[in-house]
Formats: structure tokens, C-alpha cells, sequence
């Protein structure tokens, strides 16, 4: 139980990696939420993690996501981590992206991280002490074609998390970045079902494979542990060495 009684709030946790990671933390003694999409998603969420206290909140809507963290606060009055898990997959040259296609893609990555550090910082300035934690992409790293919109709102969670953590570490406030590679979830299931796709994907990846919802938990997991109490400011590549080392498989 090394998480016992850790207040853990996650957007997104109906997602692939964020219901993962709830069951960890809940096997771990962690008080876990976090915010989903639907109705159907809290439902079928609720029914595999009856303690998990949930919410259904748009990620671009500022003021659901706010009500759903004041919820969580006024049961639980403190928030000790956060782990904002939205996010999308949109793969569209810079020609084909259109001013819809741009603004939705900023929405639900950057804008919904904006969201819910505005929501769940000032309990946690009023407790001096806290913990965010964001999902990234190694498109943000390296240039990869047909990333442009997402590889841009990507970069942005970068930005928006480091500047966190230079304005709060004074009130004991860390945040860091978790930046996967391909990782095999439902909302990537498109671009790994096929086989010619999956084979090229795979070797893009030094260590030949595509990521797994347990290669990225596992980070994520560290981050929201006391283990990582003197990291904050990092972006943290999980990526089979994509982001750093040149793969010699393709």
C-alpha cells in the first residue's frame, strides 16, 4: 500500500493507459479520480473500479473540468497529483489540416492541459504542495511528417508544464511531462491494426516495438510517487529510443 491515502485526480482515465494506471494506483492504497468523457464511459469505468469516485467533464470545457476537480475536492479536500491523460491522434499534413482540423487538435490537447492546471493549482498552493503530471508525444522532439498540428500542441504541454514548474516550485509544486512514442491503445488502434502500417511504425522504434499501456503507466506511476520527489521540470521520452537514438531497423 505505498500510496496509501494519496489524494490522485486523472483527466482522461477512461482512456487505455489512464484505466490502467486508476487500478494501479488503487492496488496501491492511492484515493483515486479523474473525469471521463460520457456517461457510458462512467458507467463502464464505474463497473470495473467501483472505488473510483468519477465525473463526466468535456476536457475543453473550462468550467466542467473545474467543477469536477471542486467535487473531487469537496470529498476529499485535497488534491496531491494530478495526471492529465486527453489527448488526440490527428495525422494530417500541414495542406490538408484545415483551421477546424488546427483549433480542435489545440483544444483537446493544449487547451484541456490549460484547463485543469487552472483548476487543480490553487488547492494545491493553498496546501503547498502538489504534483502534475502531463502526456506529451516524441513528435514534439524530432520532426515527423504529417505531425503538424498535434506535434505543435504537443510542444505547447512541454512549454505550459515546464513554466509550471518554475512558477510553483517555491509553494512546493512539481510538474513533469511523460512524451511516448506509438503506444498500442484504442485511440491508436487505426494506425496499428494494419499490418504494413504496424511493420513501419515498429521500425521507427530503436528497440523494435510499439509501446505498450504498461510501459507508459509505469513512468506515469514513478511520477506520481514520492520516488520522484526531487524531479520536476523533465520531459520524460518513453519511446523505445525514438526521440534519441538513431534505429538502424529501417
Amino acid at each position: 500500500m505505498y500510496l496509501e491515502n494519496q489524494k490522485i485526480f486523472i483527466g482522461g482515465v477512461h482512456g487505455g493507459i489512464g484505466s490502467l494506471l486508476a487500478g494501479q494506483l488503487l492496488r496501491e492504497g492511492a484515493v483515486v479520480g479523474g473525469f471521463v468523457r460520457t456517461i457510458e464511459q462512467l458507467d463502464a469505468l464505474g463497473k470495473r473500479f467501483p472505488e473510483l469516485d468519477l465525473f463526466v467533464a468535456d476536457a475543453t470545457d473550462a468550467a466542467a473540468v473545474s467543477a469536477a476537480v471542486d467535487a473531487f475536492l469537496q470529498k476529499h479536500q485535497s488534491i496531491d497529483s494530478y495526471a492529465h491523460l486527453v489527448g488526440s491522434v490527428f495525422l494530417k499534413p500541414l495542406h490538408l489540416t484545415s483551421f477546424e482540423d488546427w483549433d480542435k487538435t489545440l483544444q483537446v490537447n493544449l487547451y484541456s492541459a490549460f484547463h485543469a492546471a487552472k483548476a487543480v493549482v490553487p488547492a494545491m498552493r493553498k496546501a503547498k504542495s502538489g504534483n502534475l503530471v502531463f502526456m506529451s508525444s516524441v513528435a514534439a522532439a524530432i520532426g515527423l511528417s504529417n505531425h503538424e498540428a498535434i506535434a505543435a500542441a504537443k510542444a505547447g504541454i512541454e512549454g505550459l508544464a515546464k513554466s509550471i514548474a518554475a512558477t510553483y516550485a517555491p509553494v512546493g509544486i512539481r510538474s513533469n511531462v511523460v512524451a511516448p512514442g506509438l503506444v498500442e491503445t484504442p485511440a491508436t488502434e487505426r494506425l496499428v491494426s494494419n499490418a504494413a502500417s504496424r511493420e513501419f511504425s515498429e521500425k521507427m522504434h530503436p528497440l523494435g516495438r510499439i509501446g505498450k499501456p504498461e510501459d507508459i503507466s509505469a513512468a506515469l506511476r514513478w511520477l506520481l510517487s514520492p520516488d520522484s520527489s526531487w524531479v520536476t521540470g523533465q520531459v520524460i521520452g518513453v519511446d523505445g529510443g525514438m526521440s534519441k537514438v538513431l534505429s538502424s531497423r529501417r
